[in-house]
């Protein structure tokens, strides 16, 4: 592409961006030195002033004011906020998709996704509003009642990652909204219009049903920015997603001033693939959670543990179909990955690819950069790389699509090798055998905080609880009980008698 034509690209992507925020009721931001750029051409769509140290505060302290009056508002009533926000979402359904594509480059198809878990995940935050459930133990002395109450927890401050800008944000905003919390959002600083077309949508929603608006603040900026959120004292949970380097910074400084955290980090995902596996059936899910999101997701499977009786069939058939995706620009029909999100996307994937072969690597296919999109835009083909061993470049992870891939003879060999990293988000295993299965899902199996079978390590769903082990930090996101993060527990005792026994049968008279 030459530099003409990727300027011309550019101003039609711009105006269409302008476009599509106007559409959403989001006024397009004064410029400012915050740029938005698209990894699709690698030109700037927008840009906008960044959150001085006072616009954080100012954003803090509304939020702190909102919570005390959002917090006293029952439940069910509440979801009536985030009942809006999923009408809302599902009307502006393919606007805010193609927002996501053009600022973060997923292709059409998981932009969509990623905008359907914000709208399933408010559906299930709806539900849980009429699901905060305490419990009632018997006491030990007579004429008493020993419960448990829970109660909204504060100002929650969501720190997110570009990979996916508004999904995650909803996970958190979803069920601290229901929680009685109010929120203080920092999205990342690549993807800022993403983010100010949600808190616009968030707003109408709250002005529609009556809310406080003050209840959701938006805080736009870089690391000092993120800092400010995370050491403020009126800032009960501090909700980080990014690396474990940021997790590093982030939960010391929660933890100097005894606020909370709930951390979603680093992830080195692995499938191990059986004797007995269903090939075709481990190629298709390797290959999506290998090359999906052009490898920068999370869960991304970074890491394949084969077999030494199935690796030939089996990498042949993730080499074929990787020889067949399609690269290219992500709002194209047909195209399955799309470009990684900048420069250091590119250069960490080449820098990984490099240690690889100089470890004893072979690289089976992949790896070199997709030309004719521009010198600042960065579209590669996944890369499958077979390693004599897991050397020091395989326990780390590179937010890229390379997948490597070793051998085993026995499973507790694999299961030792798989969990031989320092990160713990999600695992694999493919097997029809029942033992291995179960054997793979016991407490000496997987140490991850998610284990699989028969299906890759992406495309959680919202009913489960996000999240993993070691160094991706131990949060919880999303479903099952992970409510409980967003709120605070009291443990009540009631008198109804007219004496007054000690617990323990402690006499004091």
């Amino acid at each position: 592409m030459t530099q003409a034509l990727t300027e011309r690209t550019t101003r039609e992507l711009r105006d269409r961006t302008e476009m599509l925020l106007r559409g959403l009721g989001a006024v397009p931001p004064e410029p400012g030195s915050l740029p938005a750029r698209t990894p699709i051409t690698g030109g700037e769509l927008a840009s906008l002033p960044p959150s001085s140290i006072i616009d954080v505060d100012l954003a803090i302290g509304a939020a702190d004011r909102a919570f005390r009056e959002w917090r006293s508002v029952p439940a069910p009533q509440r979801a009536a906020l985030v009942r809006r926000l999923a009408a809302l979402l599902t009307e502006h359904q393919d606007e805010l998709a193609e927002l996501v594509t053009l600022e973060a480059g997923k292709i059409t198809a998981e932009a969509r996704g990623e905008v359907q878990e914000m709208i399933d995940i408010c559906e299930f935050a709806i539900g849980l509003s009429r699901q905060l459930y305490g419990r009632t133990m018997p006491s030990e002395r007579p004429g008493h009642r020993l419960m448990e109450t829970w109660h909204p927890l504060g100002v929650v401050g969501v720190i997110s990652a570009f990979n996916f800008p508004v999904a995650v944000w909803a996970w958190n905003t979803a069920l601290a909204l229901v929680c009685g919390d109010t929120v203080v959002w920092k999205p990342s600083e690549t993807t800022p219009l993403t983010a100010l077309a949600c808190h616009t949508l968030l707003r109408r929603a709250a002005m529609e049903v009556g809310a406080d608006p003050e209840v959701h603040q938006l805080i736009q900026g870089a690391a000092e920015v993120g800092t400010r959120l995370v050491d403020d004292p009126r800032v009960a949970l501090v909700s980080a997603t990014g690396s474990v380097r940021m997790g590093r910074t982030v939960a010391p400084r929660v933890a100097a001033r005894f606020g909370r955290c709930l951390l979603e980090l680093g992830g080195n995902n692995a499938a191990i693939v059986t004797p007995s596996a269903d090939l075709d059936l481990a190629a298709r899910a390797i290959v999506f959670a290998a090359a999906g999101t052009a490898g920068q997701r999370c869960t991304t499977m970074r890491r394949l543990i084969v077999h030494t009786s199935v690796v030939g069939p089996l990498l042949d058939r993730v080499a074929a179909a990787y020889r067949q995706l399609r690269v290219g620009n992500p709002l194209d029909e047909g195209v399955l990955v799309g470009p990684l999100i900048n420069s250091q996307g590119y250069l960490g994937m080449q820098s990984a690819l490099r240690r690889a072969l100089e470890d004893g690597g072979e690289l089976v296919c992949g790896g070199e950069r997709v030309e004719g999109f521009g010198e600042d835009a960065f579209y590669v083909r996944p890369a499958l790389v077979r390693m004599p061993a897991q050397t020091a470049v395989v326990r780390e992870e590179t937010f890229a699509p390379i997948l490597y891939a070793m051998t085993y003879n026995d499973l507790d060999a694999a299961i030792e090798l798989h969990n031989g990293v320092p990160q713990g988000l999600s695992s694999s295993l493919f097997t029809q055998d029942q033992r291995e299965a179960e054997r793979f899902l016991a407490a000496d199996g997987s140490d991850c905080g998610i284990a699989n079978i028969n299906i890759g390590t992406s495309g959680a769903e919202i009913g489960g609880a996000f999240g993993g082990e070691k160094e991706t930090g131990g949060g919880r996101e999303s479903g099952s009980d992970s409510w409980k993060a967003y709120m605070r527990r009291a443990t009540n005792t009631v008198n109804y008698s007219t004496e007054l026994p000690l617990a323990q049968g402690i006499r004091f008279e």
